[in-house]
């Protein structure tokens, strides 16, 4: 299908560049009115359309959980209450990293256009294929976070509305869904359309961060090839082979720069969701133990696939991404230098300095954004759950 086209990797006969593996986030960005036209009457009218998703995802479903919660707490069931809550508190998560993403939308387009120079300089059909499959990889990943995220929404609107609730049971000051069937439904559909607002707009914030360091690693190890071929054409004299070096030297600048464009942007939306990981954590995990049935447990595991997609698979691309520098400096150590000119060694020398200084990623000034924090922060469901477990909660509200 040529929906799905882009989870291949293209030939090597077709021109591909780095920004092309966030296609699929891209579409996203202006299919949630992210993206608008640069000119032209257009312009407008997709203006007005950017602000119905902020609106209802960004302010109203906050606001409306509150109001919820107020008007109609005695009547929530347990389970409801939990399901609400999970998902309330990542809602105001979502509104603050969603906001965030698109105020600095701008960065991204910087980034871009420094991988695209990181582009104009790859060498053999070897480099091309490396970022020909990272392409394909960050397009795929994607696609799989769409279905994740589209099947925790789609999931929950159908095991409440079929079983006569709402599925969030936010207020609604023009319908009340106990009227009737009609107006059940009326409610369910219209927090179904709410949600996937807020849900689009979360996981474009979620996985931003993943496609970029899945490109800036493509990139490194571009950049580990080149060092390794280093003084190995023997036609080459050390003038061209202390270009090459330099040349080197160059690329690695560049890949801290992406990576120092964007820091700020990672760091304000991680920490939002490393301070909220652990409460939706556990109280998503009571629910599904204490009081879900089948198929709301079923969607109560998505959501809590979905607040693990948030973090862990960026955690970890961000341990690999370490590990790449540890490895480049290795790399440029082992390479051919032993025999070379002064002038060679002296700025080898730099540049191993250079790449021994790990890319890392801070959430908030605070945490160092890596698996070990983030495994920290989640400890906090399973303290949640014992505290639980131990003052017998869940049969108190049974």
């Amino acid at each position: 299908m040529v929906l799905f086209e882009l989870i291949n990797p293209a030939p090597l006969t077709e021109a591909v560049k780095s920004r092309e593996g966030n296609i699929y986030l891209y579409r996203a960005m202006w299919l949630i009115g992210w993206i608008p036209p640069k000119e032209g009457v257009l312009r407008y009218v997709y203006l007005f359309w950017t602000c119905v998703p902020f609106a209802f995802g960004v302010f109203y479903l906050p606001v409306g959980f509150i109001i919820s919660y107020v008007k109609e707490f005695k009547n929530f069931t347990p389970g409801e209450f939990l399901t609400s809550l999970q998902v309330c508190i990542n809602v105001y998560g979502a509104s603050v990293k969603s906001t965030i993403t698109y105020l600095f939308l701008w960065r991204l387009r910087k980034t871009e256009q420094m991988l695209d120079t990181l582009d104009g300089r790859l060498q053999t059909e070897s480099d091309r294929q490396k970022i020909h499959n990272m392409v394909a990889r960050c397009n795929y990943a994607f696609l799989i976070y769409s279905f994740i995220y589209c099947g925790y929404a789609g999931s929950t609107f159908l095991s409440y509305a079929l079983s006569g609730r709402p599925p969030w049971s936010v207020y609604n000051p023009f319908v009340d869904w106990r009227d009737g069937l009609g107006s059940l439904w009326l409610q369910s559909i219209f927090e179904y359309i709410t949600m996937s607002f807020a849900v689009l707009q979360d996981q474009l914030s979620d996985t931003y961060p993943l496609m970029f360091t899945i490109i800036f690693r493509a990139h490194m190890d571009v950049l580990k090839d080149h060092v390794r071929s280093l003084r190995m054409d023997p036609d080459k004299s050390e003038a061209e082979n202390y270009q090459d070096l330099v040349n080197c030297v160059i690329d690695h600048k560049i890949i801290l720069r992406c990576c120092d464009m964007i820091r700020p942007m990672i760091s304000r939306t991680i920490f939002v969701q490393f301070a909220l990981i652990g409460s939706v954590l556990g109280l998503t995990l009571i629910n599904v133990f204490f009081f879900s049935n089948f198929w709301k447990g079923v969607a109560s595991f998505l959501f809590v696939i979905t607040i693990l997609l948030q973090t862990f698979p960026f955690c970890y691309t961000c341990n690999l991404l370490i590990d790449d520098g540890d490895d480049l400096a290795n790399t440029i150590f082992q390479s051919n230098w032993v025999d070379a000119e002064p002038r060679y060694k002296a700025t080898l020398v730099h540049f191993i300095h250079n790449a021994q200084q790990p890319i890392i990623f801070i959430a908030g000034g605070i945490f160092p954004i890596s698996m070990s924090s983030n495994i920290s922060v989640a400890k906090f469901a399973f303290s949640i759950i014992t505290i639980v477990r131990q003052m017998n909660l869940a049969e108190k509200f049974q």
